[in-house]
Order: C-alpha cells, then structure tokens, then sequence
C-alpha cells in the first residue's frame, strides 16, 4: 500500500530548459533509502519508469554530479500533455520506501508544467539515452477567408491520418518500411500534434548506422516519414545524427567536440549558416564562459568546448584503482546550436553530455614538517578531497584507531589545503616508545617513524593504504671526555660511563675491554658513578713506548672507542707521560730490545765496559751505575728457545774483566765477576704462521681426492700486525717449477699420494729478517684445532709417510 503525502520543503525542484522538463530530487532526503519514479498517464494512470520506456517515451533519470537523483522529459514524450504545442504539463509520482521491495512506500505526486512557443521548424535533441527530432508540418491557408476553417479542422484531420502513417528506414542493410503501429515495438515513438510530426530513436538501433565527422562518431537514424492517401502524398525527412563521444582528456583539463556541420543534417553545404552557439553546465545555460574559466571555441568543422579538471560546475571524486589513490572529475554539459540552410531554413541543435574522466592517479605525498629543536615528528598527508576520511594509523607495527591514537597522546587533526583539498597532520615525540631510535655518524641520533594510514575513500567508502616513513638526525648524544694522568708507575684513563654498552664499546687494540682483558693484561679497574678509572702500569701489555733512552721512558696508553654495532673508531683516548725508571726491559713487537741495567757491584765496576754476547755489542749509554743497550733479537748473539706457547730471547750482559800483565799463573783480576741474563717473551701464536689446506666435504668420496684454498690462519691481533711488516704470502704452484700459480681461493684437487707445492714467501726486504716453515697441515674446516688432520710439514720438515684418515 502506499500513502499518498505532502512533498517536504526542498525535496524536489523543477525547470523547463530547451522543452524539457527538468526536476532534481535532493539526495539528503533519500539516504538510506529507495525510490521509484511513475509516470502519470492522463488516460491510464500510473506507469512505472524503466530503460524501455524511457528511451521510447523521451524520458531520463540518473544523477547529477553530486548525487542528486535527475528526472528529464521532453515536452513531445508519451504521457505529456499538450495544448497546441504551447503549454505542456506532466505528473510523476515519487515512491519511497525503507525496503528494497517497496513495501510501505510513501508517495509523493509532483506536477510539472513547462511553456515553449518558439519552436524550429526542425529541433533535434540528443539526450542520454535517445534522439529526436520533431519537424514543422503546419499547412499553408489557400486563402485569408478560410485559414480559421482551416486551422480548426486540422487537428481532427490530423488524428485521422496518423494511423495511415508509414515510417521508411534507410541503413546499410538496405530499405526497410513499416507501419507507425509497429514503429514501438522496436523501440521507436512516432507520432503528430497540432503543427508538428516527431520520430524518437533510441541509440543503436538495427535501423541506426554510424559515421565519423570530423572525427566525431556520430549515430545516426536515417528515415523518412510518409503519409498516403489516393490522390496526396506527404513526405517528411525524419533523420536524426547524434554524436556518441567526442570527448578527449589531459592532466588538467577535458575538451568536449561537436561537428559544426552534420552532412546527414545539411545537404546544401554551400547554403549552411550558423546563427547562435551556447553552452550550459547542469540545465544552466552559461552567458560567458570565460568568467569560470571555460573555453568555448568553435570554426567551420568544429564547435570544442574546454574545462579545467575541478572548475566551477563540476565534481572531483576521489575513488581507489589498484591499490592507488585518484580523483574522477565530471561535469554535466549541453550545448545548443541554431543554423540555418537552405532545405530546412531554421535547426535547434541540442545535445546533453554527461562527462566522467578517466580515473586520474593523485599520489598523496607525505611532508615532513619536523623541527627537530622540538623533538617532535609533525607528518602532513595530503591532498584529499573532502570525501576522504582517516580511519587508522599504524606506528611501528602498533595499530590504532583515532581514538586510541589520541589517548596514547598522539595528536591527529584535519586541516585545509588548497583547492578545497584537506589533509591529515600528525605529532609524535621523538622518545615515543614506537620510535625507532638508531646512533649514527659521532653524536647522533637516527629516529625513524614508520607509518600506515588507512583511509575510507569516496562514497563508497574503498579502503585505502599508504605507508611512509621519516628520518630526522640530530645532534643531541655526548661523546665521552677522557680525562689521562700518571704515577710514578702507572698509567691512568678516566673514561664517562653515561653511553658506554649502549652506543659505545671500549677497546684496547682489537680487544674488547672487559673483566676478562683486564684481569689477563694485568690492568685494574673501577668504576664509580660517573666514571671508569682504568689503572695500567707502565710495563703491562698494550703499554706503547715512544721514547726510551737512558733511564727514561716515554709511555702512552690507548683506549679506542667504537661504535657497538659497526665497530667504527670514533675517538681514540690517550694518556702519555715520562717516567724515570733506574731498570727495565723493553720488548718490542718488531724484535727489538732495549735494556735499562742498574748494576751495583762491590767494588764498582765501569759501565763503559759492559757487553752484550756478542762484544762489539756496548752500551748506548752509560753512568756510573747504569747501562742502556739497544739491539734486535736477531743479532748481538741473542738465542732463541721455544718453551710452551712461548718463543723466549736470551742474551746476557756481562762484565769484560781487566786482567794484570800475565807474568805467570793463575792471572790475576782486579774486577768482580758479574753477568745479568736479559729475556723477552713473545707468544708463539703471534709469530707467522702461514697457510692450510682446507678439504672440501662435498666432493666426491671414491677416489680420494683432497681440495682446498690456501689461506692465512692467525689467533691474534700481533699476528696481523706482525704480519703486515714482514709481508708474509703464500702460494699453491701448479708443478715443481713454481712458475704458474693457483688463483687466491681457487679449489686445487689432489690425491693423497700427489705432491702439493707450496711456496711461501717472505717479501721483508730487511736482512735481519728470517723465514722458517714449521707446521703445514690440511684440516676440514677453518678452526684452527680442527679433526681430522694431515700433516705437510712437521718442525719445519716434509712428511713422507701416507696420510691416514682419523
């Protein structure tokens, strides 16, 4: 059942433009609800409005750019009344209902009444949905006496003759004629008033036919409409040609295109004249274009019609292609042109386009309106046309909606851009616990903010995502200060502790300094609440002497801070003072020795005459106390002896005695006897240890072959420094003339019984430098100590014997 009722204020509006009916339902009345549009017939009442009634009857409904539900009819359509082509009314019943069945519909009757009394001889009207044309058939008076006679018995003669009219279609199939009775079954509406005949041709038709004018398609309907009756015979050209596109898009703007001449309209070229152009956007028509920035231009082939994208008139849309954001922009125009021509003298020409662009990719862009001084992320992301809403964010991996977001103490507003465009700010500290927080270069510090925005987009509320993220570098950590200062036997290191472990490690060498290196260097540490004070004396490990001379020393100890994560030198801390020492033993890396001897004897002896092993070997520098000796392990008659890990440097310092003249036995001294053994450590895993076969466990097992890269092996800083002075390389020849060489890391297979050909080569060009092959072995992996493995070389001497597999 439905209710008749009273429309609302504003629900509907009404106008009559180019002898048509236009009304306008306002879409807020209608949300979240259905609607029917009746058309009210005079004679049989209500009949509801579909595709095929409407493209027969002359009749539209679709929307405009804003939504709003858009009725169209003309005034020649089916149900419309007519009183003598001048004054024309139709009523339509508007059905809403809370149910897509309709049930409990209310109905709102809504008359419209529109005037047109200056018609063309010929009007055509292509509409969305249909064309037509309408022509002038008024009869000429035979005389002034009988024209009001005439004139009032013509309707009556024209209701007669309607049903003796014939309908003649001309298409690329041929010829076709049919009775105007027949004429609506295939979607056509013929039919006559008082002064005019109309044919209605719905688009693409089986009578239709296509053309391009100008580059314009154009659909066109080719008819003529015949009236016989014995002696008379009335023929009425009855074509109509519409343009099906036209249109063409840039970024920024859209031209719509209209042939100027229509050579199926106008057979006479020669004689065609146009009189008036105007366009019109939504049923308005525009009196200058160029005030809203429009562009109408028009020649002898072509009427064009330009509108920026977003102009004035029309609707941008946001909408969602494949993941990507973009805007449609579309326009309601209608153009009307008048001319004139010999065969017809006057045509109203008038097409209503409705224009959607294509689908027009708008990547938002992220600002990074940050001012680090404040410590918090300020994030603009835009631009969005207000059918754009944020419904969540997502920080680090954390989602959250707006609400959740503002209670974690984020701040999230809208706020306008230009162009009636919005975007979304957002602020985050820098210390928020989602942050991500990176040390970089030497006092920095990397925060990065990973974002996710979830938008609803446009009416249909399309899900959209967009990630982004932001750096911003500041300044703001503090290098460590140390602060350095000696005893009379130590060296100490203040070190800030605020950092350390947590973007800085210490390290002395390549070690790292902890309990253990320490506690195995001899060194003492503690801390306090500020600081580390590291304690080093003067002969520990890692202790560099820059100067030695004659019972002084010049020592400096360093402390290298590094990054935690890369390991990168950032400062390097050095504490260096001199000490004055009566005795010592310097052992330096590259094998020299220097010696500080304090010898006191009863009696005294003369210092001047002290020598190392090897005679020639004296003093530097002397008192009447002390000796200093400076010599490399290498010569002077130093010895060298192994004893567990260690490599042990001997030499002593002795007394040359003055002897009496020898008269006769035993000779007699006037000196004391006196020796002072001198030795120096050095491990014997930081000597150069030089080159392993390593087997590979994925070649095949039968026959045995062995493969593997020569490459260097050291458990120890000393080692690499070591040796990067001698320049220690080693190489796999290919035969035992050691002129072609494997390539570094190059597989090399033999078999067990083949022989290897080793070079190792010690490239020092000093003369006090030595090379003794001791231990050459193949082991199956890199480890040092790893099982099995077979000997090459033992105590520097070749193995004969065939290796066995453990």
């Amino acid at each position: 059942l439905a209710h008749l009722c009273v429309l609302p204020p504003g629900f509907v509006e009404s106008s009559c433009h180019s002898r048509i009916f236009w009304m306008k339902m306002n879409k807020l009345f209608l949300q979240r609800k259905f609607f029917q549009v009746e058309i009210n017939d005079p004679y049989a009442g209500s009949v509801l409005l579909d595709e095929k009634l409407a493209s027969r009857c002359g009749y539209v409904l679709s929307e405009d750019v804003w939504g709003n539900p858009i009725f169209r009819a003309s005034v020649l359509g089916c149900h419309v009344v007519n009183e003598a082509d001048e004054l024309f009314s139709l009523t339509v019943n508007i059905r809403v209902s809370s149910f897509p069945s309709m049930r409990a519909a209310v109905t709102y009757t809504y008359p419209m009444y529109c005037s047109y009394s200056s018609w063309a001889p010929r009007e055509i009207v292509c509409e969305e949905n249909y064309m037509e044309v309408s022509v002038k058939t008024d009869v000429p008076a035979v005389s002034n006496d009988y024209t009001l006679a005439w004139m009032s018995a013509l309707p009556e003669t024209q209701n007669l003759a309607y049903q003796l009219w014939q309908l003649m279609f001309v298409s690329p199939s041929g010829r076709k004629r049919i009775m105007v009775s027949d004429a609506a079954k295939l979607g056509y509406s013929f039919n006559n008033t008082l002064s005019r005949v109309y044919l209605r041709a719905p688009y693409h038709s089986n009578e239709s036919d296509f053309s391009m004018v100008g580059g314009v398609n154009m659909n066109m309907v080719t008819s003529t409409s015949m009236y016989r009756q014995r002696w008379l015979l009335l023929l009425i050209d009855t074509t109509v040609s519409c343009p099906v596109d036209g249109t063409s898009f840039t970024d920024t703007t859209l031209t719509w295109t209209v042939p100027s001449i229509i050579p199926t309209l106008v057979l006479q070229e020669s004689t065609f004249l146009s009189k008036s152009i105007s366009m019109g956007v939504d049923g308005q028509v525009i009196a200058n274009p160029r005030e809203k920035n429009y562009l109408m231009e028009h020649n002898t082939t072509h009427i064009g019609i330009t509108i920026p994208i977003g102009a004035e008139g029309g609707k941008l849309k946001s909408s969602v292609s494949g993941g990507v954001y973009g805007v449609t922009y579309s326009i309601d125009l209608f153009l009307e042109h008048t001319w004139t021509d010999a065969d017809w003298q006057t045509t109203k020409y008038t097409v209503i386009k409705p224009i959607v662009t294509p689908f027009i990719p708008q990547i938002p862009t992220v600002i990074n309106n940050t001012l680090p001084e404040e410590r918090i992320f300020n994030v603009a992301f835009g631009h969005f046309l207000p059918d754009v809403s944020l419904v969540s964010i997502t920080i680090g991996n954390v989602p959250f909606t707006l609400r959740q977001a503002q209670h974690q103490g984020y701040k999230i507003y809208e706020a306008p851009f230009s162009n009636t465009t919005k975007g979304f700010i957002l602020e985050v500290p820098f210390d928020d616990p989602y942050v991500l927080k990176e040390y970089v270069n030497k006092n920095e510090t990397k925060y990065t903010l990973l974002l996710n925005y979830t938008l609803n987009v446009g009416p249909e509320m399309t899900l959209y995502y967009h990630s982004a993220e932001l750096e911003c570098i500041i300044a703001d950590i503090e290098l460590p200060e140390a602060v350095g200062y000696c005893d009379k036997e130590n060296l100490y290191l203040a070190i800030p502790i605020l950092g350390l472990h947590q973007y800085w490690n210490l390290y002395i060498g390549n070690k790292l300094l902890n309990r253990h290196t320490v506690l195995t260097n001899g060194y003492f540490a503690a801390t306090n609440s500020t600081h580390l004070i590291l304690q080093i004396p003067l002969f520990a490990i890692g202790v560099i002497y820059e100067e030695v001379s004659f019972q002084k020393i010049k020592a400096r100890f360093d402390v290298v801070l590094r990054k935690v994560r890369t390991l990168e030198t950032l400062e390097i801390f050095s504490t260096r003072c001199n000490f004055n020492s009566s005795a010592f033993v310097v052992c330096h890396p590259d094998g020299t020795i220097m010696i500080s001897a304090q010898m006191k004897t009863v009696p005294a002896i003369d210092m001047s005459k002290t020598k190392l092993r090897d005679s020639s070997c004296k003093p530097k520098e002397y008192n009447k106390e002390h000796a200093f000796f400076k010599f490399h392990v290498t010569t002077c008659g130093t010895s060298v002896r192994f004893e567990g890990d260690h490599i042990i440097y001997e030499n002593e310092i002795s007394y040359e005695k003055e002897t009496l003249p020898r008269r006769s036995l035993p000779t007699i001294t006037r000196d004391t006897d006196y020796r002072l053994t001198v030795l120096c450590y050095y491990r014997a895993k930081e000597t150069v240890m030089l080159g392993a076969f390593v087997s590979d466990s994925s070649m095949p097992k039968s026959p045995p072959f062995g493969s593997g890269t020569v490459v260097p092996r050291s458990n120890s800083a000393v080692y690499r420094r070591i040796r990067q002075v001698l320049n220690v390389v080693s190489r796999v020849s290919k035969d035992g003339s050691f002129m072609e060489f494997y390539e570094p890391n190059m597989a090399v297979l033999r078999r067990f019984l083949d022989p290897v050909f080793l070079e190792v080569e010690l490239k020092d060009e000093s003369p006090e430098a030595e090379l003794y092959l001791d231990n050459c072995w193949v082991t199956g992996s890199l480890d040092f100590n790893s099982t099995p493995r077979w000997n090459i070389t033992v105590d520097g001497q070749v193995v004969t014997e065939r290796p066995t597999c453990a």
